[in-house]
This record gives structure tokens, C-alpha cells and sequence, in this order.
């Protein structure tokens, strides 16, 4: 027998899009109410999963602008009748142009939308009985948010990833400011953070620091960690 209590938060991901983006299903469990954290694309998809584990989806959060992570962020907000929260005003931008965008890496259904509140660092953010932190960290996009729950969870979008980090070569991407956001915004949440990343595996704070090539204490060095 399990005696481990439930943990207050729970989560599934949806691969969604041609780039097998992950979009979370997350849920309080006291409440099993939940929010859609990134839904790119392939709507129906996310709303089975939804009720597969018999969530009520409150809200739609987005990390950031790129179509892959929010182009259907409006349809699956206006089939449910929720909010949209995120991302960060800086990517204004980018969700403008989520119908060009949807259309050229054929995203279905990607339309622009207008986020009923927009997120900025420290802002808290409520899913059910829950509340997650808001994490600025420009680099990939200049209005990349990251949300995390002191559980010990955290949704990073495309900021970092296992064994690697996003890009910065797409428009308004910065190397160096990424760098400042992971080290000094995401590596003081601790090391045994488990984050869920735009795609790909699951990994920790804590193993990218030791063995990222892009990230790692080895490779950075210990002044690179002190808050820019």
C-alpha cells in the first residue's frame, strides 16, 4: 500500500503539431480543476485527455508566442469559454502574426488571440486550489514566461530542454540573455525541480546543471549563476 500523500499537483502531456510539441494538461487535485498550458494545436486531442482524466479545464496559459506552443490558444479558449493568461507583453508580436505563421508550418486552426491578462515576473497565477509563480526568462522569445509550482514542478516552454536549450536565432532570440534567465532565474527554483519542457523528455534543474553542454556549472563556470 502507497501511503505517500497526493501530491497537490498533477499533469499529462499532449504531443500536439508537426513539432510534437508537448502541451501539459495540469490539475489540482483537491479540485480537479485545471488549465491547458500551451495548446499549439489539435484541439480535440487536448480536450480527450482532459477528460480522460477527468479534468475541468479553467483557463488556457501560454508560455510564450511561437505558433507551435499557442496557435490554437483562441479556438480551445472560445469552445470552452475560459481565459487566456500569458505570455509576457513582449511577445505581442508573434501571436499577431499566429495565422501566418500557423499557415506556413501547417498548424491547423492557428489564429492570433488577445490574452485576457497578460503575465509578468512574479505574478501568481491560480488553477484550482493551486497557485504557480511566474517566471520571466526572455532569450528564446523577449516574452517567455515559465511557470512553476514549490512542489517542485515546473513548465519551462522553450527555454531549456534535456541536454539542451532553445533557440535563439529566431526573431528577437538572445544567447546571452537566455543564458542570464536560465542560470539566474531557473537554477535557484533547486535542483530537484523536475521541468516539463516545449518538447521532448522530462528532466531536473539539477541534472542540466551537471551535464548540459550548454548550461552545465562545468561548462559555465560558478560566476554565471549569480542573478543578472
Amino acid at each position: 500500500m502507497n501511503d505517500r500523500p497526493l501530491s497537490p499537483i498533477q499533469a499529462v502531456i499532449v504531443p500536439v503539431t508537426p513539432f510534437a510539441q508537448n502541451c501539459s494538461v495540469l490539475w489540482c487535485t483537491a479540485t480537479m480543476r485545471g488549465a491547458a498550458v500551451d495548446p499549439g494545436g489539435e484541439v480535440d486531442r487536448i480536450l480527450e485527455a482532459a477528460e480522460k482524466c477527468g479534468v475541468t479545464i479553467e483557463k488556457v496559459l501560454v508560455t510564450h508566442g511561437h505558433t507551435d506552443h499557442c496557435g490554437n490558444a483562441g479556438p480551445l479558449a472560445e469552445r470552452l469559454g475560459v481565459p487566456i493568461e500569458g505570455p509576457h507583453p513582449d511577445d505581442r508580436f508573434l501571436i499577431e502574426k499566429l495565422a501566418q505563421t500557423g499557415a506556413q508550418y501547417g498548424i491547423a486552426g492557428a489564429r492570433p488571440f488577445e490574452p485576457d491578462r497578460w503575465l509578468g515576473d512574479g505574478d501568481r497565477v491560480s488553477v484550482g486550489a493551486l497557485e504557480l509563480g511566474v517566471v520571466h526568462c526572455p532569450g528564446h522569445t523577449p516574452g517567455h514566461i515559465v511557470f512553476h509550482h514549490e512542489s517542485g514542478i515546473a513548465f519551462v516552454g522553450d527555454v531549456l530542454f534535456q541536454g539542451s536549450i532553445g533557440r535563439t536565432d529566431l526573431p528577437r532570440g538572445n544567447h546571452l540573455q537566455l543564458i542570464h534567465s536560465i542560470t539566474g532565474k531557473l537554477w535557484p527554483l533547486g535542483d530537484e525541480t523536475t521541468f516539463v519542457p516545449g518538447h521532448g523528455a522530462l528532466s531536473t534543474f539539477g541534472q542540466e546543471r551537471e551535464s548540459n553542454p550548454f548550461v552545465a556549472d562545468s561548462v559555465l563556470g560558478r560566476a554565471a549563476y549569480r542573478p543578472s
